[in-house]
């Protein structure tokens, strides 16, 4: 029996796949990840020849839909499209009930952004140092928006508050698309977002970008001061996006969706529409599940204990 299942396993994993393919985005719909996402699941579908549909799962900074992936079947038709957040913050703010290293198979990196640091369009600063003056003579009379405990604009809003002595509240949402929407409604008065979900909006004047958290300008923004031309240097924060599997995909299918993936990433189309949300792919040698693996694991080595020395922490 046991040799039976087997000889069918591998027959299904070669002729994978057959039938729809779900990516999940552990984020509701219109914020950064589900941006990225619809853009990726396109190239992936004319790759892999199957319909790839994305699922919108949010709630817990991500961890509710990484966890129902953690928990599908190991066949590669459920998928999740993962960040820094929910593949090395959670872990540290979170009690989980599965392992985001180990429960998980890689398949490929994605895509880096920085951050936009933004502020709702008639906010009294027009700069990275004005914005500092004002929150110092103004303490906890501005907030933040974040998309909960332990995401990316929230760790990156404390290291904000750490390193210019500031003190200003913060507001959780289940992602940072509400987020973004009350920013631009002028409900909330800064949000520490990522470059896909920002720069459209930086761009239609509903908000005003401050400074992109990198080394460099953004092509596509190239009006937008880095955090060291702007005042704050060496404030760098880099997100990502990735590509798992939960744990136990045949290797065939593992092997067969990082092929499309790397088709989608060389693609000059998918490469446009990226770029023009602030992305920077990858390269070649950075595509490969073995190096998604290591660079999670770098990635949580550095950032579990920032995390947990500053007490965030979700029970």
């Amino acid at each position: 029996m046991a040799l039976a299942i087997c000889v069918i396993g591998h027959a299904e994993a070669q002729t994978y796949p057959s039938r729809t393919v779900t990516l999940v985005v552990p984020f509701p719909a219109g914020g950064p990840t589900d941006t990225i996402g619809r853009v990726i699941a396109e190239g992936l579908q004319a790759s892999l020849g199957q319909p790839v549909i994305i699922e919108n799962a949010a709630g817990a900074t991500g961890s509710i839909g990484t966890g129902r992936v953690a928990r599908a079947e190991p066949d590669g038709y459920t998928l999740i499209l993962g960040t820094v957040a929910t593949h090395v913050f959670n872990a540290a703010a979170y009690s989980l009930k599965y392992d985001v290293a180990k429960d998980f198979d890689p398949i490929s990196l994605i895509a880096f952004d920085p951050q936009i640091i933004a502020v709702r369009k008639d906010f009294p600063a027009t700069d990275i140092t004005q914005l500092i003056a004002w929150l110092k003579a103004n303490p906890n009379k501005a907030t933040a928006g974040t998309a909960g405990v332990g995401s990316t604009s929230h760790i990156s809003a404390i290291t904000f508050q750490k390193v210019t002595g500031t003190q200003f509240g913060f507001v959780p949402y289940r992602g940072l698309g509400p987020a973004m929407n009350n920013l631009v409604s002028g409900h909330i008065d800064i949000l520490f977002d990522l470059a896909a979900n920002a720069l459209p909006q930086v761009q239609a004047a509903t908000i005003r970008g401050l400074a992109v958290t990198s080394k460099n300008r953004l092509p596509s923004a190239p009006e937008l001061p880095t955090v060291d031309e702007a005042g704050l240097a060496g404030f760098y924060f880099l997100n990502w996006h990735a590509i798992w599997a939960p744990r136990g995909t045949p290797h065939e299918v593992t092997a067969k969706l990082n092929a499309a993936v790397r088709k989608t990433l060389a693609d000059q189309s998918t490469l446009n529409r990226l770029a023009g949300i602030g992305q920077q792919i990858p390269p070649p040698e950075q595509q490969t599940a073995e190096a998604l693996a290591s660079y999670q694991s770098d990635e949580i080595a550095k950032w579990w204990p920032i995390i947990k020395s500053a007490d965030v922490k979700v029970e």
